[in-house]
Formats: structure tokens, sequence, C-alpha cells
């Protein structure tokens, strides 16, 4: 899996988006859906994940993406294509457990990681996808686009974001 993040020409952005540009342009939820096979959509929480992606993982993923400088939200990308594992209840439930023992507000983003990792390893694991699959999914959002970069979907909260003094002026998602 490590290879996605040198064969995709996407960049993972802060928080929700209309829809992605020619960069990619979106959080990791919404390329990890385009990734499953999924259409497009926006992620402004992670309730708006199709069903088989794993609750406490999404979520994990969403803090890691938001809290990241643009560089560091990059590492990233491997896990796109993990994200759709859900699996049971008690699984889940084990996943959240997990995560909430490790966490704490501002992790760096490489203690981050390994609790996802880590998170990951507990249950299911999601379908392996063939790069070249991954790749054809998100080129073909790329496509679409008709803008060079994202649109971001929400601008008050990016306002609300820089009051608050957060690094990047993206809504949340």
């Amino acid at each position: 899996m490590n290879h996605f993040d040198n064969i995709l020409n996407w960049k993972l952005k802060q928080g929700s988006h209309t829809f992605p540009g020619q960069d990619g342009g979106t959080c990791i939820n919404e390329a990890a859906i385009v990734a499953a096979g999924f259409p497009y959509q926006p992620v402004r929480a992670i309730e708006d994940m199709p069903a088989c992606f794993s609750r406490p993982i999404c979520r994990l993923a969403m803090q890691l993406n938001d809290e990241a400088s643009d560089e560091e939200r990059q590492h990233l990308l491997p896990f796109v294509t993990r994200l759709a594992c859900a699996d049971t209840p008690k699984v889940e439930q084990e996943r959240e457990a997990y995560i909430a023992a490790r966490m704490r507000w501002r992790l760096p983003i490489r203690e981050g990681i390994r609790v996802l990792e880590g998170a990951l390893a507990i249950g299911r694991q999601a379908d392996v996808l063939a790069p070249e699959e991954v790749r054809t999914r998100l080129d073909g959002v790329q496509q679409q686009a008709s803008t060079p970069t994202s649109v971001d979907e929400h601008p008050l909260f990016a306002k609300i974001k820089t009051w608050f003094g957060t690094k990047d002026t993206a809504s949340a998602g």
C-alpha cells in the first residue's frame, strides 16, 4: 500500500469540498469514497460515509486530515483504500476504545498515523484494491473537475476556523 502516495496525483486538503479540483483536492474520507467505487460526495460529518466504512476509523482519519499541515496531510494518502472496513458493532466499539485510549488533542501526525494503523489492524480489513483500479477511479473524478483546485463547501466554517487559529482556511470535514 505504500506505493499509493507515489502513484496518485491527488492532493488531500483540509475540510469538506463541493467537488474536487484537477489536483484532487478533497479530504481523506471523500477520496476514500471514490477509491471504493462510490460516486463523489462531500463529507461534512462521518454519518455522510457509506455504511461499509468504519465510523471510528473515519472519524480518526478526519481528525488527522484536518489537524495536519498541507505537507503532513499527504502522508495519509496510503490509507485512502483502507477505510472501507466496517465490522460488527462489537469490533467497531473495540476500535473506538482503542482510539480513545491513545488519542489526545493535536497529536503529531506520526503518532496519529500509528494510532490509525493500530485501529485498522482490529477486525475486518478493507478489500485490497489494485492500484490501477484506484487510480482510474480517482483520475475519472479529476477529469470531471472544471476548476484547477477543489471548491470548499462552507465559507462560514472557514472564517470561524480562522478565528480559532486553525492552520488552513478550509471548511470542516
